[in-house]
């Protein structure tokens, strides 16, 4: 039941989604699907994420994992030095974690489709809003569609 929705508009970005899960009729649960890093007056980045929910928590674990434990010549949320490469490294990461769990999950019916949408801004560059998808590759809002939105969209 997850929905989330990010808009980018002429004055900031904005970013929305609700906190319920449905993995059956008698289990609705809540978790958190937005998260956010900052380095004031450097950037700021703003994820959200819907579809299977320990593909997404993995991608997201693996992503601050790198930045607690930096390696050297490995990018990170926090020293992509753009929003696109920002949108590389949850590509990469959401790729690995569906390389690593993808097959078994597949095996026992269940789906590993998920999707994140990021957006944020760092010093001296303009906002931009990504969508990811499951395979890692990513699509850029632009002028003709500034929004994204992810999850079950009758609820929206």
């Amino acid at each position: 039941m997850t929905y989330c929705v990010a808009l980018k508009t002429n004055a900031g970005m904005v970013f929305l989604s609700d906190t319920r899960t449905n993995a059956g009729v008698d289990n609705i649960s809540k978790y958190r699907k937005m998260f956010t890093w900052e380095v004031p007056g450097e950037r700021a980045i703003a994820m959200m994420t819907s579809g299977n929910l320990a593909i997404t928590q993995a991608v997201i674990s693996l992503l601050q994992e790198h930045i607690d434990k930096p390696k050297e010549g490995i990018d990170t949320l926090l020293t992509a030095d753009s929003m696109f490469r920002v949108a590389e490294i949850v590509g990469d990461a959401m790729r690995e974690i569906q390389q690593r769990y993808g097959t078994n999950i597949a095996q026992m019916g269940e789906s590993t489709i998920s999707s994140i949408i990021v957006g944020g801004q760092r010093a001296g560059g303009g906002m931009r809003l990504f969508h990811i998808y499951s395979a890692g590759n990513f699509i850029e809002a632009g002028e003709d569609t500034p929004y994204f939105q992810i999850g079950e969209h009758k609820y929206g």
